[in-house]
């Protein structure tokens, strides 16, 4: 198993989005993220501390139009940098799920990074707005990120009064899977986590 530190970093140019990202697995929960929509940072944030990642983003996206854009294509780079991080993915966990308690909220998540694509997201959200934030655009964003790293991710908020802590507690249990599911097995150092041969 590699000792080289795990760094992804795609820059994705469209004609709705600039984004520059770079994200390191083996970080120290350090970030710098600008995407335009603020309560979406603080999302992003709080994921990159929670995982013990490192992540630079910078998104300038068609706000004038819509958040839909911006927060599908943040969700497809990081999934992306996530990809070219773990390479070849000999060594690692593959999945991960974590339970997450915030407050008078619980939320779960689950993830496996199988090279199959797929998402369900269940946030019980009940308002269209969070601070700056459309909440229909949370599951547009698990959807890029399970696009962009070819995985499956499930998110669900069993129980909860605030809507902030709905969304929040997803984001803190998505990033406390993903921590587990790229860590690495020392007993499979030089394995790929499938029987298939391929992930």
């Amino acid at each position: 198993m590699s000792d080289l530190v795990r760094t992804g970093t795609v820059n994705r140019d469209t004609t709705e989005t600039q984004i520059a990202l770079t994200l390191t697995i083996d970080g120290q929960g350090l970030y710098s993220v600008t995407t335009g929509i603020r309560f979406f940072d603080h999302m992003l944030e709080l994921f990159t501390r929670h995982g013990g990642f490192d992540l630079t983003l910078s998104c300038k996206g068609d706000l004038d139009v819509d958040q839909h854009h911006t927060v599908e294509d943040v969700g497809i780079a990081l999934g992306e940098a996530f990809g070219i991080a773990l390479g070849d993915k000999k060594g690692i966990m593959r999945a991960g799920y974590f339970v997450m308690a915030m407050d008078e909220t619980l939320a779960v998540a689950a993830v496996d990074l199988s090279g199959r694509v797929a998402y369900v997201v269940d946030d019980q959200v009940t308002v269209p707005l969070v601070g700056d934030f459309q909440t229909e655009l949370v599951a547009d964003f698990f959807d890029g990120f399970a696009r962009g790293a070819k995985a499956n991710v499930h998110v669900k908020t069993m129980y909860g009064r605030s809507n902030h802590h709905k969304i929040e507690a997803i984001f803190k249990a998505f990033a406390r899977a993903m921590r587990g599911a790229c860590s690495r097995d020392e007993r499979m150092r030089e394995m790929l986590p499938s029987t298939k041969g391929l992930l």
